[in-house]
C-alpha cells in the first residue's frame, strides 16, 4: 500500500519532476488525459468510457490502456492512503482535476485531498485541502450534461468549469479568434492560440481539431 500517491497533470510534468528530482522519494503517476476535449460517455473508466476516449484521441484501446490507464493503476486500484494532486490553474488541468475528484467520490474515498496549483515550470504557487464528497455529481452535471453548477469550489476549478462550458460555443473567444484569422495557415493559428489563450491550456492537437471543425462549418 502506497502511503501518499502524487498525481501529476500529464507526462511533461512527470518528466520534469523526475529530471529535477522534485518529490524524488515519492510515488508519482501522470494523468495522461485531456478531459476538457472531446466526447465523454459511460461511467468513469468503464469499458464504454475507455472505448469512447480511445476514439477521441485516435488511438487503439490497447494504446489508451498503456498510455493512460496503466500509469493510473495505483489510483484505480485504491492502492494508496493519501492523495496529492499537482495541476495548473488552466481549464485543461482543472477538468482533469474534476475527473479525479469524481472518481475518488465514486469509489468512496474519505481522506482529504491536497490540490497543489502550479505555475511556470510547474512551480507550486498555492494549495487547497479538499474532500471528494459531491464531486461525482458535479462531474456529471458539467461533463455529461453540460450544466453549470450553483456552487463550485475551489476557485481554480470554478474558473476551469466556466471556461469549459463556454469555449465550444459559437460566441466563445476561441471560436471568434479562429473565424477572424480564417486565412492564417493552421500551424500559425495553433501557435497564436496557444500563446494568446494560456488560460485554456489546450495543446496543438486539440487546437488543430478545433480549427478543422470551425473551418468545415464556415465553408
Amino acid at each position: 500500500m502506497i502511503q501518499t500517491l502524487h498525481i501529476l497533470n500529464g507526462q511533461a510534468m512527470y518528466d520534469f519532476f523526475k529530471k529535477t528530482r522534485f518529490l524524488e522519494q515519492e510515488n508519482m503517476v501522470p494523468f495522461n488525459e485531456a478531459m476538457s476535449f472531446g466526447d465523454v460517455r459511460g461511467e468513469l473508466f468503464s469499458q464504454e468510457f475507455i472505448e469512447n476516449r480511445a476514439k477521441v484521441h485516435h488511438v487503439t484501446i490497447e494504446q489508451y490502456t498503456l498510455n493512460t490507464l496503466k500509469p493510473l493503476e495505483p489510483l484505480l486500484n485504491g492502492d494508496f492512503v493519501m492523495l496529492e494532486l499537482w495541476f495548473d490553474a488552466d481549464m485543461f488541468c482543472q477538468i482533469n482535476v474534476l475527473t479525479i475528484l469524481a472518481w475518488l467520490d465514486k469509489t468512496g474515498y474519505t481522506n482529504s485531498v491536497i490540490l497543489h496549483i502550479v505555475g511556470d515550470e510547474f512551480k507550486p504557487i498555492e494549495y487547497f485541502t479538499l474532500n471528494a464528497a459531491g464531486y461525482d455529481d458535479l462531474y456529471k452535471q458539467v461533463i455529461i450534461h453540460k450544466n453549470i453548477p450553483h456552487t463550485i469550489n475551489p476557485v481554480p476549478l470554478k474558473k476551469g468549469i466556466e471556461r469549459y462550458l463556454h469555449y465550444l460555443k459559437e460566441e466563445s473567444e476561441l471560436i471568434n479568434y479562429i473565424k477572424e484569422y480564417k486565412n492564417l495557415p493552421d500551424r500559425e493559428l495553433v501557435t497564436a492560440l496557444i500563446k494568446n489563450f494560456t488560460e485554456y491550456g489546450l495543446g496543438d492537437v486539440q487546437y488543430l481539431e478545433l480549427i478543422n471543425s470551425v473551418r468545415k462549418k464556415t465553408l
